[in-house]
């Protein structure tokens, strides 16, 4: 039995558990909540973690760390969206957002970084600023958004 024939080859809502860009040409790769995960994972495409991983994330795309995902290890990507936990290492080539209430304890190193006002950060920060050379920034506290100031403890 065939399905029936939809214009332009559209998915139904109830057919797509999640829609991400994808640079890698293929869909994301999602570990969902309630999952952990020991090793390593290597993609060439977007990786989204909503659950646990205990292990290193190497990827030529975009890394998605949900609400309630939790990465104890270092991080790899073209670009990532923070808004859970990570204790590790993260290197990013493009952006690197650490949205409101994630909580991260490890060195950051990406060519653009934003951080939201309720975002928590503990480590080094690395910004390339291209070909003059690369900024520095040691921080240990959060960033303040008011007076664009750093809050150190």
């Amino acid at each position: 039995m065939t399905k029936p024939y939809r214009m332009f080859n559209q998915k139904s809502k109830s057919e797509t558990s999640y829609d991400a860009p994808s640079s890698g040409g293929g869909s994301a790769s999602i570990i969902a909540a309630g999952t952990t995960l020991k090793g390593d994972i290597t993609s060439s495409g977007d990786i989204r973690i909503d659950g646990t991983l205990q292990g290193n994330i190497h990827c030529t795309a975009k890394v998605v760390i949900g609400a309630n995902g939790t990465v104890e290890g270092d991080i790899s990507g073209q670009q990532a969206d923070i808004m859970g936990k990570v204790n590790g290492t993260i290197k990013v080539k493009e952006l690197l957002q650490l949205k409101g209430g994630s909580q991260v304890n490890g060195n950051l190193y990406a060519t653009k970084l934003q951080i939201e006002p309720t975002a928590s950060f503990n480590g080094q920060c690395h910004m390339n600023t291209g070909a003059n050379g690369v900024l520095n920034a040691q921080a240990n506290g959060v960033a303040d958004r008011k007076s664009d100031k750093l809050v150190t403890a």
